[in-house]
């Protein structure tokens, strides 16, 4: 089953009207179903009316429930996992502002405890400075003076020791000379200064690491509830458990391969030393 973006939301509804066709079908009442899935009534009133997006774990209690088979129950799934992932067009950023995309990075880091960022390409807006992040919205539409000032004003939230941030970064993205090198220095440097933080992890999959499997995407993991997945276009949100496993065993594949600690530190300081031309 293949979707395009713009049928994600309409997957939604479609998985809400399929389970409450396949409930009455099945001649149970809402609580009956309820009772069977052990979940309460207005979780399934909340489902069959999309003012829930349910679980996999909680769609394939209702498939039992309702006795449907195998077929139906794996078209349904398959649905189910489309309903619980969602595109976000860059465009449609765009036109809504970026500065609000800034406010809601900043929700979903409040309310995660442990955030994983794998970064192939680029440093990431947390740990940039302004000069660093300036130039990575260069390619925007409009003033970015108001998204540059949320993204600086979001990287408060690494002093929040009740929260911890792993950082996995490619020498490729370290060495992106993404501003001057003397500046780049600095931003380098920067980077050495963020993982002395308590909370903080930085670690670096050095060039000539090997695996046969390729940095394809910037990702971020809240958690074990949320991941999402950055493209040219736009980004992919996963909701789906068995989509966030993935996600971090992949993580936990580079982490396992990076370089961390006075390692990474020494690394990062001679390479800052290298864009200021002193070696």
């Amino acid at each position: 089953m293949t979707f395009a973006p713009e049928q994600l939301d309409r997957s939604k509804s479609d998985l809400a009207k399929l389970l409450r066709e396949l409930r009455k079908r099945a001649g149970l009442s809402g609580d009956r179903l309820a009772r069977r899935c052990g979940l309460s009534q207005s979780t399934i009133s909340k489902i069959e009316t999309g003012r829930k997006t349910p679980r996999l774990t909680e769609v394939e209690s209702i498939l039992r429930a309702v006795g449907a088979t195998a077929e139906l129950a794996d078209e349904v799934l398959a649905l189910a996992r489309v309903a619980n992932t969602e595109w976000q067009g860059v465009r449609a950023s765009w036109r809504r502002g970026l500065e609000k995309r800034q406010f809601e990075l900043a929700a979903l880091e409040s309310s995660a405890s442990e955030l994983r960022y794998f970064l192939p390409a680029m440093i990431t807006g947390l740990l940039a400075l302004p000069e660093y992040v300036r130039s990575s919205l260069a390619h925007t539409p409009g003033d970015p003076g108001r998204t540059i000032a949320r993204k600086l004003e979001r990287q408060a939230v690494l002093c929040d020791t009740s929260k911890t941030f792993t950082f996995v970064l490619t020498e490729q993205a370290v060495r992106w000379s993404a501003i001057q090198p003397v500046a780049m220095s600095v931003q380098v440097e920067h980077l050495v200064a963020l993982s002395r933080l308590p909370n903080v992890t930085i670690g670096v999959v050095l060039n000539g690491a090997v695996t046969g499997r390729g940095p394809m995407n910037t990702f971020t993991v809240y958690d074990d509830h949320l991941a999402t997945v950055e493209t040219f276009t736009g980004r992919i949100v996963f909701r789906d458990s068995r989509d966030i496993h993935q996600y971090l065993e992949i993580f936990a594949m580079y982490e396992a391969m990076a370089t961390f600690g006075d390692e990474a530190r020494l690394f990062l300081s001679e390479l800052a030393a290298e864009f200021r031309g002193d070696l």
